[in-house]
């Protein structure tokens, strides 16, 4: 940590216990310190073990789905079987992955520690998202073990409130319960991002990370109930045909509105694709301005842009819907809206690039990652464009230029993103920094391998391959095998990802408080951190990025003034 982050400490006045000034990973190791924990950090430990178990389990079932594609009649698994295998993979990875990872892990870890604070306004409801979603993740799971459900992760009615040899109603009320988790998480970070900043920590000299955490928290709580009242009325309408009361809501057999369903799907899951992205990108700000040595281009202008993203994000969900049967005004409309959605994301990427301009760039790992994201959430945004025209949707919807479009958005930018963020704060986290070489290999593969499972599928979806269909003309195999190809590279890097973090625990050197140099007040505390966090309030004097003062990287401790 250099100068250029200045600050004050000065005695608190509370007497903490001696357990107060021991690392947060060496205060109690009996399982039951763990599972009844109110530690921020330890929280955060706790959702990154289950997200990595459950990541490797959408992993595999992506696998399982590429290879199957590998021959035109289906490889592995007949149609039923495919249908439920692309089901699980998209539950898993975004209700049980995507959407939690980087507020569980990072926001529940960070942000109280990036502002100054101790904890979490409310500890005790902290862990009992945890709680909460690990219930919700156990329905989840249950439906997909005991059955699958065969609908598409989307849960489309009549279909699926019709189906009886389908887990849909124990699924559904998986993913429901998860929400509050969501909820539960975004109140605590938006309370105490309001009541607990330190001394000095004004909204003009917060870390641009948390701005971003700050506008996804505003997402979850204002969209999540909406997709709660989805659910409810599915699972009721669900559960009454399968006791032969059947009540209609959404299926027009019984009078019901399928398109409602629709619209209160949407309404929530187009805004909670940025509670997915938004955690990302304010990740990469604080990995670009560290390993480029340069003080943020537009600090107000990125820090805005999350709030604008949050709020402009509400207006587009019908985009989904072009070809569902709404008018063609309201699709113009909304067709409107979905560019203009593009502003606020447009002004990050060129505020990204002004920072990086001139630069005293190093090519760390965690830089690889935001590089790879800058490139490939522009890539993801762009080819958005042909979604949002009514004209050219009409051809590219529900095609794989889609699954293209949406997996270089969530994997190419919101997984890298994580996995970014992961690399910066390890060192911070836990203590001990990985190999330096393999983490470079391991992110370059991770670049190279989505560029290669997903770039074919543009070309793909654009000569008109559907998705979710196990069978495809003889034509189209080189591309399904190349992309198949590209997703052994993704998986071998993920392999050889884990192992090198891994083995930091037993071979990895020592980190100091601040091992890249970097500004901010995480880098002020121990690594890893004390229980609560600093052994004296900080008090904060200037912004988070000052790398235009004297600049050091030694990974002493900062100065205090």
């Amino acid at each position: 940590m250099s100068t250029a982050t200045k600050h004050e400490a000065h005695a608190s006045n509370e007497h903490p216990a001696h357990s107060a000034h021991v690392s947060y990973l060496k205060d109690g190791w009996s399982i039951w310190s763990w599972l009844f924990t109110v530690d921020h950090k330890r929280i955060g430990i706790m959702y990154l073990v289950m997200l990595t178990i459950f990541f490797g389990v959408g992993g595999a079932l992506a696998g399982l789905v590429r290879t199957n594609l590998l021959s035109p009649t289906g490889l592995i698994m007949d149609n039923d079987t495919y249908n439920k295998t692309f089901t699980a993979h998209g539950v898993v990875m975004l209700f049980l992955f995507l959407i939690p990872s980087i507020p569980g892990v990072m926001g529940n870890f960070f942000v109280p520690i990036m502002i100054g604070a101790k904890d979490m306004a409310f500890p005790k409801l902290n862990i009992a998202s945890w709680y909460v979603w690990m219930v919700g993740a156990s329905f989840a799971v249950f439906a997909l073990l005991t059955g699958g459900i065969d609908t598409g992760w989307t849960l489309y009615p009549p279909y699926s409130s019709r189906s009886s040899h389908s887990n849909v109603v124990p699924g559904v009320f998986g993913v429901f319960i998860t929400g509050f988790s969501g909820i539960m998480t975004g109140l605590n970070i938006i309370v105490t991002m309001h009541r607990m900043r330190a001394p000095g920590m004004t909204w003009g000299r917060l870390p641009l990370f948390c701005w971003a955490m700050y506008a996804t928290s505003l997402i979850q709580l204002l969209a999540t109930p909406v997709l709660a009242i989805a659910l409810t009325l599915l699972m009721v309408e669900t559960g009454s045909n399968a006791l032969g009361m059947p009540i209609g809501i959404f299926d027009p057999a019984l009078d019901g509105d399928p398109l409602l369903f629709q619209h209160l799907f949407w309404f929530y899951s187009h805004p909670a694709v940025y509670i997915m992205i938004l955690p990302a990108m304010g990740m990469v700000s604080e990995l670009l301005t560290c390993f480029s040595r340069k003080n943020i281009f537009g600090y107000t202008a990125v820090a805005w842009s999350s709030v604008g993203i949050a709020i402009v994000g509400f207006l587009v969900w019908a985009h989904h819907m072009f070809v569902a049967g709404i008018s063609y005004y309201a699709a113009l409309l909304f067709s409107l809206l979905s560019m203009f959605v593009a502003v606020p994301s447009a002004i990050k990427i060129f505020n990204w690039t002004a920072t990086l301009y001139r630069g005293a760039i190093s090519f760390q790992a965690p830089m690889i990652f935001a590089l790879g994201f800058l490139v490939l959430f522009t890539v993801g945004g762009l080819t958005g464009i042909p979604l949002a025209t009514l004209g050219s949707d009409l051809h590219l919807h529900d095609t794989y230029f889609v699954v293209a479009h949406f997996h270089f958005v969530m994997v190419g930018g919101m997984v890298l993103g994580y996995l970014g963020a992961l690399h910066y704060w390890w060192p911070k986290m836990f203590g001990v920094m990985y190999s330096d070489f393999w983490s470079r290999i391991g992110a370059i593969m991770i670049c190279v391998g989505y560029v290669t499972t997903f770039t074919p599928q543009f070309w793909l979806g654009y000569h008109g391959m559907p998705r979710r269909y196990p069978n495809y003309p003889a034509e189209f195999q080189y591309l399904n095998v190349l992309s198949t190809a590209g997703y052994s590279i993704q998986a071998a890097a993920f392999l050889l990802i884990h192992t090198y973090l891994i083995a930091s625990f037993f071979t990895g050197k020592k980190a100091g408080p601040n091992p890249w140099g970097a500004t901010g007040l995480e880098w002020v505390a121990e690594s890893p951190p004390i229980t609560h966090n600093f052994e004296a309030t900080p008090k904060v004097v200037c912004g988070p990025y000052e790398y235009s003062l004297n600049m050091t990287q030694t990974g002493e401790k900062a100065d205090v003034r």
